[in-house]
């Protein structure tokens, strides 16, 4: 499978910059929705670089390393919980995306977005499956991933009864159960949490 074949595309329509831009964490009942963005060099691509959650946590820490060190320019940015609650997770991840194209430092001339239309306002190809078909979205995906589990691992040590490290945040059992047993802490997100917790 040619992962670079939506590069190539936009290569020969004359766009140099091509950034990858995906998302992690929209659907967690816990912690911050996580964007990156990252322009890579096409022409000394990375092995085994796909959707991040096909790989083990083991190859993704090893990628995302390589991913950073290798980008032209990359950007990770994130949205609390608390604005999640406030704007709602559609349009967090929508902001989320932006501020990771605009942080970039190198500026992208397009942008191949994971996912769906969502008339982002900036210069973006839509890509549904993007981090499974798109070189430039995997690297987005697992370096995104590899921020967030690690942000949960520190929040587990501050919170280590939802056992974070983990569920990373998402809805399982064991985690539901803690909440409806405890309450919620200072990271959930009070809109995800209302059909089993009331205050």
């Amino acid at each position: 499978m040619d992962k670079l074949e939506y590069e190539r595309e936009l290569l020969n329509k004359g766009y140099k910059y091509i950034a990858g831009v995906d998302e992690v964490g929209r659907g967690p009942l816990a912690g911050p929705v996580v964007c990156a963005s990252v322009i890579m060099p096409l022409d000394d691509v990375i092995e085994g670089v796909d959707d991040s959650k096909k790989l083990s946590e083991k190859k993704r820490e090893k990628l995302s390393k390589m991913i950073m060190e290798k980008a032209i320019s990359y950007c990770i940015y994130e949205i609390s919980e608390k604005e999640i609650d406030q704007i709602n997770i559609l349009q967090a991840v929508k902001k989320c995306m932006v501020g990771a194209v605009k942080g970039l430092k190198v500026k992208a001339d397009i942008t191949i977005v994971d996912g769906l239309d969502t008339n982002l306002p900036i210069n973006a190809k839509y890509l549904v499956k993007g981090d499974s078909l798109s070189y430039s979205v995997g690297c987005a995906s697992i370096i995104a991933k590899v921020y967030r589990d690690n942000l949960m691992k520190e929040y587990s040590k501050i919170y280590p009864e939802y056992e974070f490290d983990k569920n990373k945040g998402y809805g399982t059992k064991s985690h539901i159960d803690k909440i409806k047993e405890i309450g919620p802490c200072e990271i959930h997100r009070a809109t995800f949490i209302k059909n089993f917790w009331a205050k």
